[in-house]
């Protein structure tokens, strides 16, 4: 099992003793998720546009919580410092728990945080929920409007969770547990509990797993690079 991080390996680690892209072949890439732009409910604004006025309005005031170095949260939160030029302060955490804990207590007052770590604290009035970085509402969060729908079209953030077998697997095994993926995403609960967790399955096949595994280590690649990004 692999996620977007896996397409990120060859940027953020350059002397690990594997290569995603050669010693691995993509089953399926079987779900599909994004990052949340949230706030602590004490800080002025409503929406992403009253917020980047605010950080704006304050250089390097504003600090923002991160799961980690590398991690969906931390590439997608500086997508959006340098598509905006924004100047905040990065303030990673080991995991989501406890950098969603600083922003709900208001030390760090921004986070960009998984829909599974921000769905049940932005229902309860834990967080303030801006944006998600994603082409579509989620159904968890449907009042939540996407980047794009904020003003701000070029910050978007989506991540996936799919399945990888050693190169060289046999094509027809490779079929068969792409398939099986796919039927079993599919399944009516799955989909529903996929859903209340802020996931969507899209079940690819190999072949466009392949290019979504390639099209992310480019993208990412850029950010990582522009934000001088370095694993610890």
């Amino acid at each position: 099992m692999g996620d977007t991080g896996f397409a990120l390996i060859p940027h953020l680690h350059p002397k690990v003793s594997f290569n995603p892209f050669s010693d691995f072949d993509p089953i399926s890439i079987a779900v599909t998720t994004t990052q949340v732009l949230t706030v602590t409910p004490s800080m002025p604004v409503k929406t992403v546009r009253e917020l980047v006025g605010l950080v704006k309005q304050n250089p390097g005031k504003y600090s923002y919580a991160t799961p980690g170095i590398g991690t969906p949260g931390h590439v997608t939160a500086e997508l959006f410092r340098l598509t905006l030029g924004l100047d905040m302060i990065n303030v990673p955490f080991n995991g989501a728990g406890p950098a969603i804990a600083s922003t709900i207590g208001g030390h760090t007052p921004i986070a960009f945080g998984s829909p599974a770590s921000t769905i049940a604290q932005v229902n309860d009035g834990k967080l303030r929920a801006l944006a998600v970085a994603t082409r579509a509402r989620l159904a968890a969060l449907p009042a939540v409007p996407t980047m794009a729908e904020a003003g701000f079209p070029d910050v978007e953030g989506d991540f996936w969770v799919g399945m990888f077998v050693p190169t060289g697997t046999p094509a027809d095994i490779v079929a068969l547990l792409s398939r099986e993926i796919g039927d079993i995403v599919a399944l009516p609960d799955v989909k529903q509990r996929l859903a209340s967790l802020g996931f969507d399955p899209v079940a690819l096949k190999p072949q466009e797993s392949t290019a979504r595994l390639k099209s992310d280590s480019d993208k990412w690649a850029k950010v990582i690079q522009g934000a001088g990004i370095k694993a610890e």
